[in-house]
C-alpha cells in the first residue's frame, strides 16, 4: 500500500502545491519580461490589424495604398489648402518704387522668389499710394486681391492670379519663374494709372 493518504486536507494540499511549485524547473521555464513585453506588443498589433481589416477596404494592404496615395498627392500638389495667406508687408515701410527696386535687385541676384514677393508688395503699396486701397497692416495677399478686385473689377482676375502665385511660391513650395515675375511686372504697369 502507499504512504499517501487518500483524503488530503486543505492545508496539506496547499503545502504540497507550494513545495511542488517552488521547484526551480518551473521558474526556468517562465517567460522573461522581454518575452512578456513582446507578446503584449504582438497582441496589440494583431488587434490593430484586425481592426484595420474590419474598417479599411482591402485590409492592411489597402491602408498602405491609401497612405502612399496621400503622400504622393501631398508631395506633387504641395500645400493642399490655402486657409490663410501671409501678410503682404513685414518690417519697415517702403514705397512702391522701393519695392520695385528691391524686386529688380532680387531678379539680378537670381532670387526669383524674393522678386515675386517684392513686386507683389510694389503692387500693393502702389494701390495704397493711389488711394485704391486704404493703408492697413496685416492684410493678406488674398484679402488684397479680393478688396482691390472689388474696387477695380477689370483687374480682379489678374489680381487673384497674382495672389495665387504669391501663395504658391511662398507657402506652397512651388518654384518662382521669370515668366511669373513678368506677369507681376505687367500687372504693376497696368495698375499704375488706376486711381480711386
Amino acid at each position: 500500500m502507499s504512504d499517501t493518504p487518500v483524503d488530503v486536507g486543505r492545508d496539506a494540499a496547499r503545502d504540497a502545491a507550494t513545495r511542488e511549485l517552488s521547484d526551480p524547473a518551473y521558474h526556468q521555464a517562465a517567460p522573461s519580461w522581454i518575452d512578456r513585453a513582446l507578446r503584449w506588443l504582438v497582441a496589440r498589433l494583431m488587434e490593430l490589424l484586425n481592426a484595420v481589416n474590419q474598417f479599411v477596404p482591402g485590409g492592411f494592404l489597402g491602408l498602405i495604398i491609401i497612405i502612399a496615395v496621400i503622400v504622393v498627392i501631398r508631395t506633387r500638389a504641395g500645400r493642399m489648402t490655402r486657409t490663410a495667406s501671409g501678410a503682404v508687408f513685414a518690417g519697415k515701410r517702403l514705397s512702391a518704387s522701393d519695392h520695385r527696386r528691391a524686386a529688380e535687385e532680387a531678379v539680378a541676384r537670381g532670387d526669383l522668389a524674393e522678386a515675386v514677393r517684392e513686386r507683389f508688395r510694389a503692387i500693393a503699396r502702389g494701390l495704397e499710394e493711389r488711394g485704391v486701397l486704404d493703408e492697413r497692416s496685416g492684410r493678406t495677399v488674398d484679402e488684397l486681391a479680393r478688396e482691390a478686385g472689388a474696387r477695380i473689377p477689370p483687374h480682379a482676375t489678374a489680381l487673384r492670379s497674382a495672389a495665387l502665385m504669391f501663395d504658391d511660391v511662398w507657402y506652397g513650395g512651388h518654384p518662382a519663374t521669370l515668366a511669373g515675375y513678368h506677369e507681376l511686372v505687367d500687372l504693376d504697369l497696368a495698375l499704375d494709372g488706376v486711381r480711386a
